[in-house]
């Protein structure tokens, strides 16, 4: 057995052309190696070929070329094995209106072919919090609640890898924390967790190594300090005791006043030190009130490598 969850090598998908499309290359021979136990952030925009490694992973769609490894299981070699290995929570909820949260449970184990002696429908609806929905109709379940129970779903069959597909898309705050409480402790457990999201905030957050995707191409593959590490630039706001303009700034040094009278000094950390702006500030006469810093985020070093 690897060290990775997911090893893909050479992976390509084109989408046959059609009478009101040409052909569309959605994935360009992606190699990527997802290492187990870990949270990994599988990033990108819309269009970007999430979904369609996502689909190839669970076995809905069908790769043109490359190779595909769950679990040290190829999908060619051993297709029952690797997709018994993996659980997709999907983006769009797909569940019968008329059946209760355990039945829906006890179907989705039955088609993984486990055995009624090993099913943990009862465990699984005490983890998402539905255990009082047992027998209610799917109906008549919230969003969120429906949400929870794609998550039970995708865990019938006790698989080693957890894909969620944009997990809290249109969720409250207080189903968010506890669906990453519920991560969290799959993920202590030793499950490979893979998360695809729009809220760069919970990645960030959450996964240890992330990969982004771009027209169909991995364009970076890296620890999630170390992405963060990639922009350097810090801003330095002071508040002052009173109005005082930006005083001037060598090159490297970007300032402005902000609506609340506060002034923001942009630099890169690499070649600047945060004392040589306090320097130029008490040189300037201006006194200060307070003073805080802000750093880049995901989203910065997100759009920073997705604008092209």
């Amino acid at each position: 057995m690897t060290e990775n969850a997911i090893e893909l090598r050479g992976l390509r998908k084109t989408y046959a052309a059609t009478a009101r499309s040409e052909a569309k290359d959605a994935l360009k021979g992606v190699d990527l190696d997802i290492p187990r136990g870990s949270i990994f952030g599988l990033l990108g925009p819309n269009g970007a070929g999430k979904s369609t490694l996502i689909n190839i992973l669970a076995g809905l769609v069908n790769k043109t070329e490359g190779s595909v490894k769950i679990w040290g299981f190829d999908q060619d070699v051993n297709p029952r094995q690797s997709r018994a290995a993996i659980g997709i929570m999907p983006q769009e909820p797909n569940l019968d209106p008329f059946f209760t949260p355990g039945g829906s449970l006890d179907v989705q184990a039955g088609l993984y072919g486990v055995p009624k002696s090993q099913r943990r429908t009862k465990e699984i609806l005490d983890l998402i919090g539905l255990a009082d929905k047992e027998h209610a109709y799917a109906r008549s379940l919230s969003g969120g609640m429906r949400r929870r129970l794609l998550l039970g779903k995708a865990l019938v069959h006790s698989p080693q890898i957890l894909v969620l597909d944009e997990p809290t898309a249109g969720v409250d705050i207080a189903l968010r924390n506890q669906l990453w409480d519920n991560v969290r402790d799959l993920n202590a457990q030793g499950m490979t967790i893979i998360l695809t999201t729009h809220y760069l905030e919970e990645a960030e957050e959450m996964c240890d190594d992330i990969a982004i995707i771009n027209h169909g191409e991995v364009i970076v593959r890296d620890s999630t300090a170390n992405l963060l590490g990639r922009l350097d630039s810090k801003t330095l706001v002071v508040q002052p005791t009173q109005s005082a303009p930006v005083p001037a700034l060598p090159d490297g040094i970007t300032g402005q006043t902000r609506d609340d009278g506060a002034l923001a000094f942009t630099y890169s950390s690499a070649k600047t030190s945060a004392d040589t702006i306090l320097n130029i500030i008490r040189d300037a006469g201006i006194s200060i009130r307070d003073i805080s810093t802000e750093q880049s985020d995901l989203e910065d070093v997100f759009l920073e490598l997705t604008k092209s």
